[in-house]
């Protein structure tokens, strides 16, 4: 769902593609899943099959890894949990922040998910000063005025924009203005951001828009494929 543009090269530090990057989140995901199951280990088609990716792929992504496994075994699924984890940056603790606690912002802040995949949610802010104090799964609302110093004394690096379109652009140039770094942004607009500054873009009604053309697509294919009623007119010749 979240597509993104990023103004760092195309490949990480260590010779990681980004294509690649991208794909580690499904592998950890399917991992996840079978040491929860106690699971040892796993073949490269199987959990090529889980992440939905095919196994060549797979092979290939765990190369840049350092991780080939083992031939009539498989792959351990415990390293590669921490491996992959390492890799991603998730064997740390990252605190983020949530900007604009309307519906969505409030639906955020309550995904259980954040904590146990290492993301720490250290504040909740919005420019409504009548928000300003309500608990929101846990946490004070606090008003935007303390952006700034909320990001420095926590460390933020993350942050998470769910506010209207028009007030977007000016959250991040205030995110990073305080050393914001990585941007995930749920409003539907464009962000313009420099260099250094990493943004992915999740836009629900895009993704509503590509599923409809797909089954616009799968409705003329059924009505193409039936047969038209009545005899067919014979060609008269000319």
């Amino acid at each position: 769902m979240a597509t993104g543009r990023s103004h760092r090269p195309a490949t990480r530090s260590r010779g990681i593609p980004e294509a690649t990057v991208a794909r580690l989140p499904l592998y950890l995901r399917a991992l996840t899943a079978l040491s929860e199951r106690s699971v040892p280990t796993v073949s490269s088609e199987e959990l090529a099959a889980a992440a939905g990716v095919n196994s060549a792929k797979l092979r290939k992504d765990f190369s840049y890894l350092g991780s080939y496994g083992t031939r009539g075994v498989g792959y351990d699924v415990e390293y590669l949990v921490y491996q992959i984890s390492r890799e991603l940056g998730l064997t740390q603790d990252w605190p983020v922040v949530i900007v604009g606690i309307g519906n969505l912002g409030a639906a955020l802040a309550n995904y259980g998910g954040f904590a146990s995949r290492g993301f720490r949610v250290a504040a909740l802010l919005d420019a409504d000063a009548s928000l300003a104090g309500r608990l929101v799964a846990g946490l004070p609302v606090r008003h935007i005025d303390e952006l700034e110093s909320i990001v420095a004394d926590n460390q933020v690096s993350i942050g998470v924009i769910a506010t209207p379109a028009g007030a977007a652009q000016e959250v991040t140039d205030r995110l990073v203005g305080a050393g914001v770094t990585s941007i995930l942004n749920f409003a539907p607009t464009v962000l313009s951001v420099p260099d250094g500054v990493d943004v992915r873009k999740v836009d629900l009604s895009i993704e509503l828009q590509i599923l409809a053309f797909h089954e616009q697509r799968k409705a003329g294919e059924t009505e193409g494929r039936q047969e038209p009623d009545g005899d067919v007119p014979a060609v008269m010749p000319a």
